[in-house]
């Protein structure tokens, strides 16, 4: 099993949702986050003030899925969250050496 971290722009939560639901991938969990990378924050303007915010808004999805799997939904990452732009994010996947389900007490693939 593979955990998939994916770090996006908030206004595309929606879109890659319904990609992945309609992938068949039935859980998820998005976490507000903040952050910067290459782009160093960015400049605004406030009643002619310009100021910096370094520390960008994003989310953070994580999903849990088989090895298999994980190919299918790096892809419908990707074309669901990009824009083009600097800024888009980024995609970790980490090994998953056990899950359990708290409530029934399930293991792996049956606690996913």
């Amino acid at each position: 099993m593979k955990k998939v971290e994916a770090i996006i722009r908030p206004f595309k939560l929606e879109e890659v949702k319904l990609a992945l639901v309609n992938a068949g991938i039935v859980g998820m969990t998005v976490s507000e986050v903040r952050g910067f990378g290459r782009q160093k924050g960015q400049s605004e303007r406030y009643r002619g003030s310009e100021y910096t915010v370094e520390f960008l808004q994003k989310l953070k999805i994580e999903i849990v899925v088989e090895d298999k799997q994980v190919d299918m939904v790096v892809d419908k990452l990707i074309s669901a969250a990009r824009t083009g732009e600097i800024g888009d994010g980024k995609i970790f996947i980490s090994p998953v050496e056990q899950i359990v389900r708290i409530r029934t007490g399930e293991k792996d693939l049956q606690a996913i």
